[in-house]
């Protein structure tokens, strides 16, 4: 590099005066390139030179390094020169280095460092010789027909293998396709592989083109030049509950030795090997798994394999427990692993026979049925099979089935018993209306839910086989119709219906609702009552009022005068014929009154159009209908509302003076009663009055006798009357004056007591009052205390302390600072009516000055 940049400064400073250099310092193992313009030669120049240039030449190439090949390396030189026998470069006769056009040469260590002459090219530069590792080997390719050292003769489109370990020595006629490594198998591998060409592998076996072949060998294997690795194969491991189900697409002979035929299938068990790699012509279909058969359980082999391997089409194979095998290759289950049948004491197996077979000792033709019973242990043979399985179904006395015989159609209840079909009964599915169905599925009640039109409830489906059963309600009854015997029966609750296999419901469908409504209620058994109904009617009056009649009926059925019960369903809406036959005589019979007379006797009208009347004149009591025994004992008006708007106002406006006349008459009684007591009060008085007066001429009397009396006293002894009459006044007078101090002293003690019980209410309330207010003063003062202190508080925060710090000691300082610019050092103000011990106060306001001697300075205004 040195050289380099010496040649630069060199190559600036030494230039001709066209521009270009003129003298070219050469280093050792550098060259260039100069072109001769006369002869149109181009020439190299080695170092180490100087080079001059001449005015005819010109230097093309400037200094280059000379290419050096280090040991284990090579280069690759496009159009290189021709060289003589003396090892010179071979010129032509201008002088020119002969090259050799579109040829290359490989150029290898050890070799000097060499320039490359005009024309040459370095078309690879120098790169390591390939080291082939171990187990390792490079396919070459011959593309030029040569002879190599070995005396061997490669013709152009020969492949062969460079194995390792070595260094490949490159030339020009052979070029490198790829490098192949060695595939490594394990044990329980195989190497499946494939010729690219006619060939002979490893093992010395020839070998087409396009033949697959494996190499079982353990360890690496290198694939010759015209073999391709396919894959490697894994073994397939076999166990003793595990097979290999294989099938061959050419005919070959296998690993041991057996001869295959194209598609031939077959199973490699643990007999022949624990492990099995398949073949290239073998191809794996699966995994069998064994199959096990306790000593419960058994199977059919379909198509079962004889010994030789043949399969024997249309075949069967009963194989029983305790036992294992595996199914050969076109064998099959039929229906797979089965138990054996247990059969207990209440079950039973019913039996086909597919072919003429022996059971038991009986001979069977294809076709019939028989059944056997248990307890036992059955497995079929090929030639039977199971058609069904049957059990004892226990039946309680309330409960039942029906069977149908198939040979004969006949269908029969079974009800009470433990009964099994036989293998000519099958169970019937009697088959009811969807509107019956639902009436059977749902659990409301006839006689508790009679009112209630929801359709929520429990509607699970009903087992058909079983015998129908229906629980009639107490007071109801039910009719069941026999379609085959073309009879009814009636059955009165409580009871429970059991269908037969000919019978069925007859179902109810009677009308509903206000007004009454054709088919809302659906039942199946018929309410005997006493039950009610309630019903809306329209009617006209005489003087054309459209009045709303809400009626309710209470009916019962009387089944006591009925010679027939079915009569009770001989109507098939009762409700709806009762409703319209009332509905119609009462139509009748108001339309024959006016509105007034209706009002005030709508009871009687409606009950007498109803019922009628007797010989007497005399409502009845009933309304019968004898169709069905139904009878209405009774009619309460609900409800009597005109249709019409005007009359429903012009009655509104009736019934509201009816309401004002009767008020008014109340009001006319009361006042009445009134003035009676009044006169009979007044009565009394006077009565009292008189009664007083007889009273006080009585003791008038009484007084004018004692007066006579009191004269006789007086006549007989005046003085004994008197001293009685004073002693009697004293003693009476006594008598006053003691009870009316008694009295006296009662009403002041009653007195004071009142008192005393006001002043004390006073006080309590004065002192609770003052209580109240003083609680009220102290609140307000605390709540001002507090607002005097949130505002002194806000303001100290708001103003701050420096500020009000600054405040306090604004006036003092400012006074000290105009006391110290006065020259004065202390002062005293007072007011001039106090005296003041100036001593003791300018001790106290000037302190112990002990630095300084004492000076009483004279206060200045």
């Amino acid at each position: 590099l040195r050289d380099i940049r010496y040649l630069e400064e060199m190559s600036r400073k030494i230039q001709s005066s066209d521009g270009e250099h003129t003298i070219f310092r050469i280093p050792p193992y550098f060259y260039l390139h100069v072109l001769d313009q006369n002869t149109n030669v181009t020439r190299v120049e080695i170092g180490p030179q100087t080079y001059i240039r001449a005015d005819n030449e010109r230097v093309v190439l400037a200094p280059e390094r000379m290419v050096v090949v280090p040991p284990r390396h090579y280069c690759v030189v496009e159009n290189p020169v021709e060289v003589g026998a003396d090892g010179k470069v071979v010129l032509d006769s201008a002088g020119q280095a002969r090259l050799l056009h579109a040829d290359q040469e490989f150029r290898l260590a050890p070799r000097d460092p060499f320039p490359l002459y005009p024309g040459e090219v370095l078309k690879k530069p120098v790169t390591p010789l390939q080291v082939v590792m171990a187990n390792t080997a490079l396919r070459l390719r011959c593309v030029l027909d040569y002879v190599d050292d070995n005396g061997d003769n490669h013709v152009a489109g020969d492949e062969w293998l460079f194995e390792g370990p070595g260094t490949y020595i490159p030339r020009k006629e052979v070029v490198v396709d790829e490098t192949i490594r060695a595939t490594v198998t394990r044990p329980n591998q195989a190497i499946r592989l494939v010729a690219r060409k006619e060939t002979t592998d490893r093992s010395g076996n020839p070998r087409w083109t396009g033949e697959e072949y494996l190499v079982r060998k353990i360890g690496a294997y290198l694939p010759t030049a015209y073999e391709e690795v396919v894959d490697v194969v894994d073994a397939v491991v076999l166990t003793e509950k595990l097979a290999l189900h294989l099938r061959a697409h050419k005919t070959f002979k296998d690993v041991y030795g057996v001869q295959r035929k194209s598609g031939e299938e077959w199973l490699v068990t643990m007999k022949e090997a624990e492990t099995h790699i398949p073949d290239v012509y073998e191809k794996v279909l699966g995994i069998v798994n064994i199959t096990t058969l306790t000593n419960r359980q058994y199977c059919v082999v379909v198509d079962p394999v004889d010994a030789s391997g043949k399969p024997q089409l249309g075949q069967y194979k009963l194989i029983k427990g305790e036992t294992s095998f595996f199914l050969q290759p076109g064998e099959s289950l039929r229906a797979g692993i089965q138990d054996l049948y247990i059969l207990g004491v209440d079950e039973g197996l019913i039996l086909r026979a597919k072919e003429y077979t022996q059971e038991d000792g009986e001979n069977h033709a294809p076709g019939d049925l028989w059944m056997i019973r248990g307890p036992c242990e059955y497995i079929p043979s090929v030639t039977v099979e199971v058609d069904a399985r049957r059990k004892a179904i226990p039946l309680d006395e309330n409960e039942g089935i029906y069977v149908r015989d198939m040979r004969t159609g006949k269908v029969r209840a079974i009800i009470g018993e433990t009964y099994m079909l036989t293998e000519t009964e099958e169970l019937f599915a009697k088959e009811m209306t969807p509107a019956v169905e639902a009436l059977l599925a749902s659990a409301r009640d006839p006689l508790a839910d009679r009112s209630d039109r929801s359709q929520s409830g429990s509607t699970r489906p009903r087992d058909k086989t079983r015998v129908v059963s229906y629980r009639v309600p107490h007071n109801a009854a039910c009719q069941i119709y026999d379609y085959k015997l073309k009879k009814s029966r009636i059955v009165f609750g409580p009871d429970l219906v059991m269908l037969g296999p000919d019978e069925q419901f007859t179902q109810l469908s009677l009308s509903g609702g206000k007004p009454k409504r054709a088919n809302v209620i659906k039942s199946l058994c018929l309410l005997l009552g006493p039950d009610f109904c309630t019903d809306i009617i329209v009617v006209d009056t005489g003087d054309h009022a459209r009045l709303s009649l809400q009626l309710s009926y209470n009916w019962h059925f009387d089944v006591s005068a009925l010679a027939d019960p079915t009569k009770l369903f001989a109507v098939p809406d009762f409700i709806g014929d009762c409703c319209k036959a009332i509905a119609s005589r009462v139509r009748g019979a108001v339309a024959g009154v006016q509105f007034d007379a209706f009002h005030k006797n709508s009871a009687t009208i409606i009950r007498s159009s109803v019922f009628g009347r007797d010989e007497k004149n005399h409502i009845r009591n009933q309304f019968r209908f004898p169709q069905n025994g139904l009878v209405i004992t009774s009619i309460d008006i609900q409800g009597v509302e005109p249709v019409d708007q005007r009359t429903r106002d012009a009655l509104q406006k009736s019934v509201q003076l009816a309401i004002e006349i009767t008020t008014n008459a109340q009001e006319a009684t009361a006042r009445h009663e009134a003035e009676k007591l009044e006169q009979e009060a007044r009565g009394s008085m006077e009565r009292q009055k008189i009664h007083d007066e007889a009273e006080a001429e009585k003791s008038r009397r009484e007084l004018l006798l004692l007066q006579a009396e009191s004269a006789a006293v007086e006549s007989t002894g005046q003085a004994k009357a008197e001293a009685e009459a004073r002693a009697q006044a004293a003693r009476i007078e006594g008598e006053a004056a003691v009870d009316q101090a008694s009295l006296k002293a009662k009403a002041a003690r009653i007195d004071a007591e009142s008192e005393i019980i006001r002043l004390k209410d006073a006080r309590s309330a004065e002192i609770e009052y003052i209580r109240q207010q003083n609680e009220l003063e102290i609140s307000r003062a605390r709540e001002l205390a507090d607002i005097e202190v949130n505002k002194f508080n806000s303001m100290i925060q708001s103003i701050g302390t420096d500020t009000i710090r600054d405040i306090a000691t604004a006036g003092p300082a400012m006074q000290a600072k105009l006391l110290q610019g006065l020259g004065i050092r202390s002062t005293l103000i007072t007011d001039g009516n106090n005296p003041i011990n100036l001593f003791s106060a300018a001790n106290g306001l000037l302190g112990s000055l002990t630095s300084a001697s004492p000076q009483v300075q004279e206060p200045s205004d």
